[in-house]
């Protein structure tokens, strides 16, 4: 049997749990920010102070959806830009610290070693057999004295656009009783059941990935968006008041 196919095969990730981080941030941070837009308005005409029209609430909606996706994208693609080159520098620096004083990067790994649990023989064995590989020595010495991961496999561009889709879809569900109803009480009470549903389906996602306990992954993303979207009604409420 092919060796690198079964090891693709049995350990490469899906799609889901490859980005599950741009997922879950993207889409909780869309739905709790677009419902916040819905919520507010709602507080504030709570108390017949500010009556907001359901082109209104659309509006300022789809225009902080989509501003506020394109910079969540935008910001993740520069964040594993930046994690890329801070890899990449650190690395080379270790490299040359290797290079310049291979017998204390020696000490270094030996004592990394035997602080995850080898025994003294063992770990100066293999720090040892390691000093003769400076490219795996320095792979390892930014796992366990920097705990700093390789993030070469994750593109960048790909990440942003995970986060960016993520945050329009799931950030559009607590809009959608605005586009086929009147704004009255009712239809707010549909986006709150909708802004719900969602936040469920995205923990549903988040445990399908990840193989957690369904209660908790469920119950985290639900109660989290829940007090976002107290919060702002509260404030509308307030400033309505």
């Amino acid at each position: 049997m092919d060796w690198q196919a079964h090891r693709r095969d049995a350990h490469s990730l899906g799609r889901t749990q490859e980005f599950l981080k741009q997922i879950v941030y993207g889409g909780n941070d869309g739905i709790v920010t677009t419902f916040a837009i819905v919520a507010g308005f709602a507080g504030a005409a709570a108390d017949g102070v500010a009556q907001i029209g359901g082109l209104a609430v659309l509006v300022f909606g789809l225009a902080n959806l989509f501003a506020d996706a394109i910079s969540m994208g935008l910001g993740e693609y520069l964040s594993m830009r930046s994690e890329h080159d801070l890899y990449r520098a650190r690395r080379d620096s270790e490299l040359r610290e290797i290079a310049e004083a291979p017998e204390q990067e020696r000490m270094e790994l030996f004592e990394i070693l035997r602080q995850r649990g080898l025994p003294a023989g063992e770990a100066d064995t293999a720090a040892t057999i390691l000093s003769r590989h400076p490219r795996i020595m320095a792979d390892l010495m930014m796992t366990y004295e920097f705990g700093m991961q390789d993030p070469a496999e994750v593109n960048p561009a790909v990440s942003g656009l995970f986060t960016f889709f993520s945050f329009v879809i799931f950030g559009a569900v607590p809009l959608g009783p605005y586009f086929v109803l009147p704004p009255t009480d009712q239809t707010f009470v549909y986006s709150v059941l909708s802004t719900f549903g969602a936040l469920i389906c995205l923990g549903l996602l988040r445990w399908n990935a990840t193989g957690e306990r369904i209660l908790r992954c469920v119950g985290e993303t639900v109660l989290v968006g829940a007090i976002c979207a107290a919060v702002a009604f509260g404030v509308g409420w307030l400033v309505g008041g």
